[in-house]
């Protein structure tokens, strides 16, 4: 595997999960959305949009969104799709360590069967249609 696709492997798993973990971050401090009146939508919105922590999950999100959209285009989606799930792993562990979420251990035991599944994808070579990878 190219330094190319390692490199972009890692921008995805690792934009995704912190800017989840940010995003949700967040949105704790903006409050729980309970009325969906469009007034009450809007105030959230404009909230949201001054919280810093918002923004920053909101553009890490966009990065990884930007980096995934390169990667499909030169790598199998097969492949792209298995291994970036190790990014559920990421914020598992980043929910736990910073959100203070509780993780059971049926989520920890689905956390280590993603991660022998993602082990057995990344011994594979990723293979692709078009040039690049």
């Amino acid at each position: 595997m190219q330094s190319k696709t390692r490199l972009f492997l890692a921008v995805v798993i690792v934009s995704n999960a912190v800017g989840n973990v940010v995003l949700g971050y967040g949105m704790r401090g903006i409050g729980d959305i309970s009325s969906y009146s469009p007034a009450a939508l809007a105030l959230s919105a404009v909230r949201s949009l001054g919280n810093p922590w918002v923004l920053l999950g909101t553009a890490l999100l966009a990065l990884f969104f930007a980096a995934h959209t390169l990667l499909l285009s030169w790598v199998d989606l097969s492949y792209v799709l298995l291994v970036t799930s190790l990014g559920y792993v990421l914020v598992a562990v980043l929910g736990a360590a910073f959100l203070g979420e509780q993780i059971s251990m049926a989520r920890w035991a689905g956390i280590l069967l993603i991660s022998a599944g993602v082990s057995l994808v990344g011994a594979t070579a990723p293979s692709s249609s078009g040039g690049g990878a």
